[in-house]
């Protein structure tokens, strides 16, 4: 990392809410100064390139100084959402009557009857209740649960016991924590609760970019890319983002930017071209895998190397000029339907790297979010309070949280560097010995995602926890199946 002055530091650091002055141009204020914007989570690994070694340090000239100060202390911390996120759970409230149950126009009050049977259980269990509502579960998605767009069986069974198919009855508050991208969230939970059989709500739900809705009140103009088609766009618009460029505008715009590209007349016709000489882009953020490295790369290479973000141009100092660009992940495998892994955006990052040292000579100063950084960690903290909040009315984070994770590089660092219990599954990027040798699970290594839950509900709740709900045992009675016709 480079080294700062003190000064320099409390410049970087100073969120004054007017417009600041960089090189004579007006940039955007910092926002939060009020207290309502993002929250700034210092990073936990550099934001050089993971070829440091090989590279010399970057100089802090005056300008980048002006553009750290006004920016977000570019490369020193991650912005994440300050507050919950607007709960879209249901577009349909009922109002409730006298009890508190939720009524429908014109029909008698709902009745949950197996509901009203957990509530009896969850009663007489108050210790185990207790134990239930201290413990959570965070879980990677691919490789854990599900293989591209094909479930893994045990992930089914798992999500089901969580969803209260136990003995109590309860749910247990879970949350999805995926270096998965290119997608809205919403899209994204609707394809997941398909494919599990089990809901999948967007408000437990963290994919690589969702942190990063924060940075739209930083930057205005942007250049996102990967995804397919606009998807990515799409994101960028629902995060609140105000002027979203993408690679195929720049190519319909000018198509001799990308020499080996077929542009076809559909991607001409949906792309938003415009003169990009004339237009400054502030920052470059990649939201997931490319579709097309060499379009990609040349378009965030020129703009790496331009004036200020301005197409047509060449900066003098490719350091102080350069503009901000951020990665919502760094995973370099992702296990897919295929039999191995595949490469994931890291790969596509440090080939940009080795590109941008090769062509300018000094090393990329980017920003990486997603697992196992640490401001991914700090905002999953957020969620799981919210659902928690949602789930049983209780604002609090439980104490005794389980990363389960098929990947040690990302899952297992990152729940180890926290705090978490890390579970490592066979099923995905892990194929090793008894544990990972660099970044062994602390909890253990399991053969599936059902065999992790069980085991995690054995230690905090007991030996003899049962993994399903028997609505035919009267909880009252304390009795037994053949006490079931007292129920009615």
């Amino acid at each position: 990392m480079p080294m700062f002055e003190d000064y320099e530091i409390a410049q970087a650091t100073d969120k004054t809410p007017q417009v600041t002055k960089s090189n004579g141009a007006d940039t955007l204020a910092i926002p939060g100064d009020d207290g309502e914007g993002p929250i700034e989570v210092p990073a936990s690994r550099s934001s050089i390139s993971e070829a440091a070694k090989y590279m010399h340090n970057l100089s802090a000239s005056p300008s980048m100084k002006e553009r750290r100060g006004s920016r977000n202390s570019f490369g020193t911390s991650l912005p994440i959402p300050r507050s919950k996120r607007q709960s879209r759970l249901s577009s349909v409230h009922y109002p409730a009557d006298e009890s508190g149950r939720p009524t429908r126009p014109g029909m008698p009050p709902v009745q949950p009857s197996r509901a009203i049977l957990a509530s009896q259980v969850q009663s007489i269990e108050v210790e185990k209740v207790k134990k239930a509502k201290n413990m959570a579960f965070a879980f990677d998605i691919d490789g854990v649960l599900v293989h591209g767009d094909r479930l893994i069986p045990e992930g089914q069974r798992a999500l089901e016991i969580l969803n209260g198919d136990n003995e109590l009855g309860i749910k247990i508050p879970h949350i999805f924590l995926t270096n998965g991208s290119g997608k809205p969230e919403k899209a994204r939970c609707e394809q997941l609760s398909r494919i599990l059989h089990n809901p999948v709500n967007t408000e437990q739900f963290i994919q690589s970019h969702t942190p990063m809705s924060a940075l739209a009140e930083y930057y205005k103009t942007v250049l996102v890319v990967g995804g397919e088609g606009y998807k990515c766009r799409e994101v960028a618009e629902e995060y609140g983002f105000k002027d979203i460029v993408v690679p195929n505008d720049i190519v319909a715009w000018d198509p001799t930017i990308a020499p080996y590209r077929v542009f076809t007349p559909e991607e001409r016709a949906s792309s938003r071209p415009r003169d990009f000489s004339k237009i400054k882009i502030e920052a470059i953020m990649v939201f997931s895998d490319s579709r097309d490295y060499a379009t990609d790369m040349q378009i965030i290479m020129d703009l790496l190397r331009s004036e200020n973000g301005q197409f047509g141009t060449i900066a003098k100092d490719p350091v102080s000029q350069r503009v901000p660009i951020y990665f919502s992940q760094g995973d370099l495998l992702c296990p897919t339907e295929h039999w191995t892994p595949r490469m994931s955006q890291g790969a596509f990052r440090i080939g940009l790297e080795a590109m941008y040292r090769a062509l300018t000579g000094v090393d990329l100063e980017r920003v990486v979010y997603g697992k196992p950084e640490t401001a991914t960690y700090k905002y999953a903290d957020e969620v799981l309070t919210s659902w928690m909040e949602e789930l049983h009315g209780e604002e609090k984070l439980p104490e005794n949280i389980y990363m389960i994770g098929d990947n040690p590089a990302s899952d297992i660092i990152g729940g180890n560097m926290y705090g978490w219990n890390t579970c490592l599954v066979r099923t995905g990027v892990f194929q090793g010995g008894d544990n990972d040798e660099n970044n062994p699970a602390n909890f253990g290594v399991f053969p599936n995602v059902l065999e992790a839950v069980q085991t995690a509900l054995r230690k905090q709740m007991g030996d003899d926890f049962k993994m399903h709900f028997d609505e035919r045992i009267n909880p009252v009675l304390h009795g037994d199946k053949s006490d079931a016709a007292a129920i009615i």
